[in-house]
């Protein structure tokens, strides 16, 4: 590994106190000019500032202290590895109030990050762009002079200089807006003062929208903006939106602080969203909703996002992380908080099942890895930031907050938070100042129990065994590799849960397991009653049942009386025992089996995915097509029940539940799926009958060579990205060869948006064996391309894990390994560990297991004697 940079934070002799900001942007040639007043605390005298600063040429600067004559600036320094700027001075700059003013120009860059430019088409089917900003975790500094780093706050006062037909936002409401004097085509807006706040919370934007807005009951102006003529599409959002801030400002007891919040869809955005204060920036398919297109998983997704980025207006925005080694309580927290949120919102969508399978399990199977890493990471350099914005900083930090939320209890835990906020708004804090409110709110030890959640990586397995009425509890850390025994191993302090089949919905016992074992005496619970840990499943570990303990379970699942989300994490548990080699795969094939009856959509999904996992695994065996046929069956009588056509009376669940169904079946071979979905598709594309939105990626799925160009004219057509986006997730599956290497191309095409290409590119790969190898030849063969355009963020981890981490042979984590070896990766370099760690873990798996469970599907579908 390459030697981690020296990083040394900015010096703190002078500090900002307002940046009054002027910017010019050229939505031509893609420059800006900019001006730069800032008012600035000299703490001790010095004769040079050190800035932040990448990509930007400074004209002039010079400095005016309070009451004194102006000082120019002789020498400008670029340190540009380290993003920094310092402006010598020909004398000292003495302790006190001044005021620095800089010149600059800078570029609207293409690379999705800082002040950027954006591709829109209009109406009319002309090119234009926007100009938009993403400064989070460190790119303010491509926009303008700063010190910009999170615990340096400061107010601001921008101005922009537009043409007079675009629309321009900011953080605050416009205050003035008057022409510019110098060219009429242009208008000056100033916005409002900000509050105090973080350099990377900064936006702004200048672009062609249409709104919707509303007010919410506490008086906040909300606004989402859409595309020219999609006003309609910010409708669902802007519903979520009213909705939700007066939930946080009931849930946190401090009302929203600006005046006005704005929800945009940018067109060309590499995250979700973002949470800048008062306008927060989306991804078109995290925003918008066609109430006629859109299927009911954009839906849940759309509240998700809203409900986590308009937490972050209180949690991250008002009280800020002092550093980035405290990322993972801002995006944790909000994680976490946007479940609490579209629970409230949408009761129906059953959301905290959905966030078992979906953050809970996800952040287990990463946490199993050696190369997994702690919550709280130190963070020096900049570029160490992108590597972290992971399941590990969200899914694991959601699920341990879901955790001491549990053990603390709701009235507590917003006690606590209440005290927090009040305490640090406007300021900054860190992961133990939080820890402390919660502690005086709670009287619970919650540093010295969190601290083991946070500082240490990894997560126990519970062993638990059961002698009559006494319990014996045991914790060793889990790893994917199997059981290890190492002298060092850490402990965990694990608040358990206890409860039995008198009530599997209430807890009856509750323990806090601080050394490696304790035993449990549970009383008056009758002989043929089950005992079950962990109801809820919301303590972040595995459970290794005593064969005994398992067996009582088990009925539990066939007959529903355990509930969905302690169904679903028993299967989840079985599953990577089986995967680590502590039992047979053969064991958990039995358990899926018991799942016949299950009505669960969130429980099919698990299931869904953890078979996809096996069956991925089997495509290196020449018995791939027996695990299709155990999928068929186990599907099958679900498939029937629900049916193609919706019924009256159903709802959200159902919607997703159909299309999670046909798609396994339709992927597994089954016939008559296969068969109804091409007709389907066919009378769709002929427009004689048009699918509804929640069958469209299942059926595009099934559909065959000739469908392929259908696919690609349905995406020309496509007007909404959602749709598009779902075309060019489906691709993928399309199993020619020759085929293959088109839709890899078309991945690299001007027809989709670059931040897409990684989702179509892992649709290949995720669809079968031979996509897998061409995907991962593409991404060598156009690695200069890729990594030129997503280096540095987040969407290259993506790109690296979504094409190999299916391998399942040996020489191929050493082919990937030594790849990245040749091709540095920096913001990636983890991910391509866990990835090599991965391929290792299912090879051995397929070694240890593959025989087992061949004979095990053999002899299933041998007719009874």
């Amino acid at each position: 590994m390459p030697e981690r940079r020296p990083f040394v934070r900015l010096p703190t002799d002078v500090y900002p106190v307002n940046y009054g900001l002027r910017l010019k942007p050229d939505l031509i040639d893609f420059t800006f000019e900019g001006k730069l007043e800032a008012a600035v605390e000299v703490t001790q005298g010095t004769n040079q500032i050190v800035m932040n600063c990448a990509d930007i040429d400074i004209i002039t600067a010079s400095f005016v202290p309070e009451g004194g004559e102006e000082i120019n600036a002789t020498g400008f320094n670029y340190q540009n590895e380290d993003e920094k700027v310092t402006l010598c001075f020909p004398s000292t700059l003495q302790k006190g109030s001044g005021s620095l003013k800089i010149d600059f120009v800078g570029e609207l860059n293409d690379k999705m990050k800082g002040f950027y430019r954006s591709k829109y088409t209009t109406p009319s089917g002309e090119i234009r762009y926007a100009a938009v900003t993403q400064f989070e975790a460190t790119d303010a500094r491509r926009a303008f002079p700063c010190w910009d780093e999170p615990a340096i706050k400061a107010t601001f006062d921008i101005t922009l200089i537009v043409p007079k037909d675009r629309i321009s936002l900011s953080n605050m409401n416009v205050v003035d807006r008057k022409p510019y004097p110098e060219d009429h085509s242009l208008v000056e807006v100033k916005f409002a003062t900000t509050p105090i706040m973080s350099t990377y919370l900064v936006a702004f934007v200048i672009g062609e929208y249409d709104f919707v807005e509303s007010q919410s009951s506490d008086g906040v102006t909300v606004r989402v903006y859409t595309p020219v003529g999609k006003a309609e599409q910010g409708r669902f959002a802007l519903e979520v939106a009213t909705k939700t801030l007066p939930f946080y400002k009931d849930y946190f007891r401090v009302p929203y602080p600006l005046p006005k919040i704005d929800l945009i869809a940018i067109a060309d955005f590499a995250a979700g969203a973002m949470e800048n204060w008062g306008l927060v920036t989306y991804r078109e398919t995290a925003l918008l909703i066609d109430p006629k297109n859109s299927c009911a998983s954009s839906r849940q997704w759309v509240a998700l996002v809203v409900g986590h980025e308009l937490a972050h207006q209180w949690f991250g925005n008002l009280v800020t992380m002092e550093w980035w080694t405290h990322l993972w309580l801002n995006e944790g927290f909000a994680s976490w908080i946007e479940y609490l949120c579209v629970d409230h919102c949408f009761p129906e969508y059953d959301i905290w099942t959905q966030f078992v399978s979906a953050d809970y399990t996800r952040a287990l199977d990463l946490d199993a890895l050696d190369n997994s890493h702690p919550i709280e990471v130190d963070v020096g350099h900049p570029s160490e930031v992108d590597e972290i914005f992971d399941a590990i900083s969200y899914s694991k930090g959601a699920s341990v907050i879901r955790m001491l939320h549990n053990y603390i209890g709701d009235e507590d835990f917003r006690k606590g938070m209440n005290a927090y906020l009040l305490k640090f708004q406007h300021k900054n804090a860190s992961t133990e100042d939080l820890w402390e409110c919660l502690e005086q709110a709670s009287g619970k030890p919650i540093a010295a129990v969190m601290n083991s959640w946070t500082k240490q990586m990894g997560f126990p397995i519970i062993v638990v065994d059961q002698d009559d009425r006494v319990l014996k509890i045991s914790q060793k850390k889990f790893c994917a590799s199997g059981p290890r025994n190492d002298e060092n191993c850490p402990n965990w302090m694990v608040p358990i849960s206890i409860c039995t089949s008198e009530d599997p919905s209430c807890t009856k016992m509750k323990v806090l397991l601080d050394q490696p074992e304790t035993t449990v005496n549970i009383t008056n619970v009758a002989p043929d009653h089950w005992i079950k840990i962990n109801p809820g499943t919301v303590g972040f570990y595995r459970i290794q049942y005593s064969s005994a303990m398992l067996e009582s379970l088990l009925p539990g699942i066939r007959d529903l009386t355990l509930l969905p989300v302690d169904r679903l994490g028993l299967q989840n548990d079985l599953f990577s025992l089986a995967r680590a080699g502590m039992i047979s795969t053969v064991e958990v094939l039995k358990v899926m089996e018991a799942f016949v009856n299950e009505p669960n959509y969130t429980v099919w999904s698990d299931l869904s995915c953890n078979l996809g996992v096996l069956s991925s695994l089997l495509s290196h065996t020449d018995f791939h097509e027996d695990i299709q046929k155990f999928i068929r069956d186990l599907f099958t009588p679900i498939g029937m029940k629900l049916g193609w056509d919706s019924k009256t009376g159903e709802g959200h669940l159902d919607a997703l539940l159909r299309g999670l169904v046909l798609g396994k079946l339709g992927k597994a071979g089954h016939k008559a799926t296969l068969e109804e979905a091409r007709r389907r598709f066919k009378e769709h594309v002929e427009g004689k009958q048009i699918l509804p939105a929640d069958l469209r990626s299942p059926v595009s799925r099934l559909t065959n060579k000739t469908s392929l160009m259908f696919c690609v004219q349905l995406h020309k057509q496509a007007d909404m990205q959602e749709e598009k986006n779902r075309i060019e997730r489906v691709l993928g599956a399309i199993p020619a060869p020759d085929l293959i290497q088109r839709v890899l191309n078309f991945a690299l095409s001007e027809e989709v948006r670059p931040q897409d290409t990684v989702s179509v590119i892992g649709g290949v790969a995720g669809s079968s064996k031979q996509g897998r190898k061409a995907a991962w030849k593409f991404v060598k063969d156009n690695w200069e391309e890729l990594h030129n355009r997503y280096q540095g963020g987040f969407l290259i981890s993506r790109l690296i894990k979504l094409t190999v981490d299916g391998f399942a042979i040996d020489k191929m984590a050493a082919e990937v390994k030594s790849f990245f070896e040749s091709h540095h990766a920096p913001a990636a370099e983890r991910t391509v560990q866990q990835c090599c760690e991965n391929i290792l873990l299912n090879a051995t798996w397929l070694k240890r297991d593959a025989d087992h469970i061949h004979q095990y599907l053999l002899q299933r579908k041998a007719p009874p004697v």
